[in-house]
């Protein structure tokens, strides 16, 4: 996410320089491109702890973050565009962790992720204000589906609308699909409040130089005037449809990705779905929802419980099963009883680092902000939000 909860990595060496050996650097580099188009099947995410390598400055209240990935566990976190990580910090008392979407091109092995301050978020305040290199933070493995499958030899058109730091994830989409799709065109309606508050600002500039006939940047400043009167002012509905008529013609996008507040990529969704832009086209990824969903009334985990659904949770190549009530608390709180090294992070159905796959049986979820619905056809649901309304449930993680 990105962006997805409090919502990126960095290293510039290729991952086989120390070797020496430019043969393997190269073959390196052209399975970076491949794993970049089509990603790589791997395990359920796992923490490592990796070294800070730099924190440097994006606004007054933003940091871009980048991680010293040793060689052993770089395949480990070869990552496709749009992913994220979940993050914990060793000075940060208790189980914090947190969501930031990786915002580096998946050509390279630069892990780097963007982190704005929330105010009265412990550990948004703690990297923001405290983290220096050399420091060391627990990282997950690279999870999430906001993602594009590119391929090298198609010439597609992408357009993102992203909103203050749900540029993390776009910003690693557009910059790898125009690396790995040379015939692709790509566009980016970016809204923030000033100026001064846009993260990845220079990156953006030297994206927009790298590709200047491909890539089309656009600045939506809601408190600061431009130059253009169209795009001074709120993205309300309105001023979305003039940019669209004048700028970006939604007849001529292969895919849209939006990332930013719910109320933000709700709209936008709207007004693509009334021109006639297929839902399978529109792509979203948030970093806020707004109040987490009230509870189900749930209860203790008993672990001896006698009613309720035979749940089976496959994580690791291990099986754990359990009785849990229909009415009690979601899948993966009664799973992390058991097995703590389940993955989770936000447990608000946004970010989607506890996704499984129902094997047999059927679940109903509170909410989900995370899964798009041809993965709901494909029986991927959210544990965190999941309840059992059959029988006899199993779920599988590794999947």
């Amino acid at each position: 996410m990105s962006a997805a909860t409090e919502a990126t990595t960095d290293d510039t060496a290729p991952l086989d320089a120390v070797t020496g050996d430019a043969a393997a650097a190269d073959a390196a580099a052209a399975a970076a491109v491949a794993v970049a188009a089509t990603g790589s099947p791997r395990r359920h995410a796992v923490f490592h702890r990796l070294r800070v390598a730099a924190v440097e400055p994006l606004t007054d209240d933003a940091v871009a973050v980048t991680f010293d990935v040793p060689p052993d566990l770089r395949p480990e976190f070869r990552f496709r565009a749009g992913q994220h990580l979940t993050v914990r910090a060793p000075a940060i008392e208790g189980d914090v962790r947190r969501n930031y979407s990786i915002c580096a091109p998946a050509t390279g092995d630069r892990l780097r992720i963007g982190v704005k301050r929330v105010p009265g978020g412990a550990f948004s305040t703690y990297v923001t204000e405290q983290l220096a290199p050399g420091d060391e933070l627990e990282v997950m493995t690279p999870t999430g589906t906001f993602c594009p499958d590119l391929d090298p030899g198609s010439a597609r058109r992408y357009v993102a609308v992203a909103a203050g730091s749900g540029i993390t994830p776009v910003l690693s989409i557009l910059a790898t699909a125009l690396e790995v799709e040379p015939a692709s065109t790509a566009a980016l309606v970016l809204v923030n409040r000033r100026a001064s508050t846009i993260m990845f600002l220079e990156e953006l500039e030297d994206l927009k130089d790298t590709y200047p006939d491909r890539f089309q940047l656009l600045h939506v400043l809601h408190e600061e005037a431009s130059e253009v009167e169209l795009l001074s002012g709120r993205l309300d509905v309105d001023r979305l449809h003039r940019i669209l008529d004048a700028l970006v013609p939604p007849q001529d996008v292969d895919a849209w990705f939006l990332c930013g507040p719910l109320a933000l990529t709700e709209s936008v969704r709207g007004a693509l779905l009334e021109r006639g832009v297929e839902a399978g086209r529109v792509h979203r990824e948030l970093f806020f929802v707004g109040d987490a969903p009230a509870p189900r009334r749930p209860r203790p985990v008993d672990p001896r419980p006698t009613a309720g659904a035979e749940v089976t949770v496959l994580l690791d190549g291990r099986s754990t099963t359990f009785r849990l009530p229909r009415d009690g608390v979601p899948v993966l709180e009664a799973t992390l009883a058991a097995r703590p090294d389940a993955p989770f992070a936000c447990k608000n159905g946004v970010c989607g680092t506890c996704r499984a796959h129902v094997v047999e049986g059927a679940v109903e979820m509170d909410t989900n902000y995370a899964l798009e619905p041809e993965e709901l056809e494909r029986g991927v649901v959210l544990t965190c939000q999941a309840h059992p309304v059959t029988d006899r449930l199993v779920v599988d993680y590794d999947r």
